[in-house]
């Protein structure tokens, strides 16, 4: 089945031909370890999911290489504010390469609960500076290099194709327009590969290089892990949209200057998760977190669900009652599958597979989830299949949306599982007439630790399997 994607290198759809047939070779930028992935990060990183799930479901053999941004200073196109990672170290008392690993395990558990599959290959950018520093030496016996003020900077001036992804030529663009003043820089738009001079002192994540001792720039980061897992030449890069005018920009003029070959086929860019107060920014302090989400009872996979409504490639406005109704969606998909699972099922049914097929035509025609889902919901409600045909289909359709339906909907252990809950609910009730807060809301994490979602209604508190 022919699988096509919107290229932003061209702005058009694309049919999806890989480097290699059968064969599917993922780059994704990965999270700066300095502070949590907000939900809007983690947006992105479920839209990856999606895609490796679709491919590998359509038969190619998917390599997923994801990178891991733990040098304190990377965070940001343009080197500009302060170093997060050191700051946080100051807060804390940690030292930066504790703090690294610990949002890296929190990155890591954010996305096991979201059922994100974890990459073939996770990369650390403190694992490969090596790497780094021989693909800058590489273009400085090129001739795409300069020394400036203690810096080694990429001279664009020397890379005709330069803004080719932004469209920054067409546009009348200046990828620098937005970037801090370097005086020690020919051209606006050229960046740093490696510092051995900037505004950071007193580092202490730095590495000895034929330029001096110092640390890399961005940018070169995810160019030298890429090519050191997929090779010259690979099929997609994924990230979001905000990394098209610079960062990404950047990574193909130093890639291909390097190897003379053209690096990436397809780019795969997500947009912004939006707030009432605009989009989602660790810098503004305007985002909020999984586990903020969690605390107000939702479970994961009702944001995971809330998602998957939205084409990647659209805005998405996030509310709470947006996300009430997923979860409401979710919940039903559960139960009503529960329901269907009871009666044994065949994967022989031609009307199963006629919307196995529609269901398969929707993920390729850029992945579009939304209209995949219409089937989804098609196949459920279709009562003249049998219900365990439907269930079987369903299930099938999970292997790509990823929302853990064979556990959610497996059958419930009624009586132990009620006999726990009036407990905990009893000792709740009793905590909420005493005016116990506090003790109330932790039992209700505690119950919904143990699976168990309880809402306050006018009736009374009522619970339900969080499924």
């Amino acid at each position: 089945m022919k699988f096509s994607l919107y290229n932003t290198l061209g702005r058009e759809m694309q049919e999806f031909i890989p480097v290699k047939a059968g064969e599917a070779g993922i780059y994704a930028c990965g999270p700066t370890v300095y502070n949590y992935a907000h939900i809007g990060n983690l947006r992105m990183y479920i839209t990856e999911d999606l895609l490796v799930r679709a491919l590998s479901f359509l038969g190619y053999k998917v390599k997923h290489v994801m990178n891991i941004t733990d040098v304190g200073h990377l965070t940001d196109d343009a080197d500009e504010g302060e170093d997060k990672m050191l700051k946080s170290s100051r807060e804390t008392g940690k030292s930066v390469w504790e703090i690294a690993q610990y949002y890296t395990d929190a990155f890591w558990e954010d996305t096991k609960k979201l059922n994100i599959q974890k990459p073939n290959i996770a990369c650390r950018a403190t694992d490969h500076v090596q790497d780094m520093i021989d693909l800058i030496k590489v273009l400085e016996e090129k001739g795409y290099t300069y020394l400036s003020g203690g810096n080694v900077y990429f001279d664009v001036s020397k890379f005709p194709r330069y803004g080719e992804l932004a469209l920054l030529d067409r546009q009348n663009l200046k990828a620098g327009a937005r970037i801090e003043v370097d005086r020690n820089k020919r051209n606006a738009q050229d960046f740093v590969l490696w510092f051995t001079k900037s505004k950071f002192e007193h580092q202490t994540m730095l590495w000895d290089s034929p330029w001096g001792q110092g640390y890399p720039g961005w940018h070169i980061e995810c160019s030298a892990m890429s090519i050191k897992y997929l090779g010259e030449e690979f099929d997609i890069h994924c990230g979001g949209i905000d990394h098209i005018p610079v960062h990404h920009t950047n990574e193909i003029a130093q890639s291909e200057a390097a190897t003379g070959k053209r690096w990436v086929r397809y780019w795969v860019h997500g947009e912004f998760l939006i707030l009432d107060k605009g989009k989602m920014a660790k810098s503004s302090g305007n985002f909020l977190t999984l586990s903020s989400l969690i605390d107000r009872g939702y479970h994961p996979l009702d944001y995971r669900f809330f998602c998957l409504g939205g084409h990647y490639r659209s805005q998405l406005q996030f509310s709470f009652e947006a996300l009430d109704s997923a979860r409401a969606g979710r919940e039903n998909l559960v139960q009503r599958l529960r329901e269907l699972r009871r009666s044994p099922g065949t994967r022989e049914n031609p009307e199963v597979q006629s919307y196995l097929a529609s269901f398969k035509d929707k993920i390729s025609q850029d992945l579009n989830i939304p209209q995949a889902l219409a089937d989804l919901w098609g196949l459920i409600k279709d009562n003249d299949i049998p219900p365990g045909d439907r269930a079987f289909g369903i299930l099938e359709m999970d292997k790509v949306l990823g929302l853990d339906l064979a556990e959610a909907s497996a059958p419930l252990e009624e009586e132990e599982l009620e006999e726990e809950c009036r407990k905990l609910l009893e000792e709740r009730e009793l905590a909420r007439k005493n005016r116990d807060f506090a003790k109330a809301d932790e039992i209700r994490k505690l119950l919904l630790s143990k699976n168990i979602l309880v809402r306050d209604t006018p009736e009374g508190p009522k619970w339900t399997r969080s499924v």
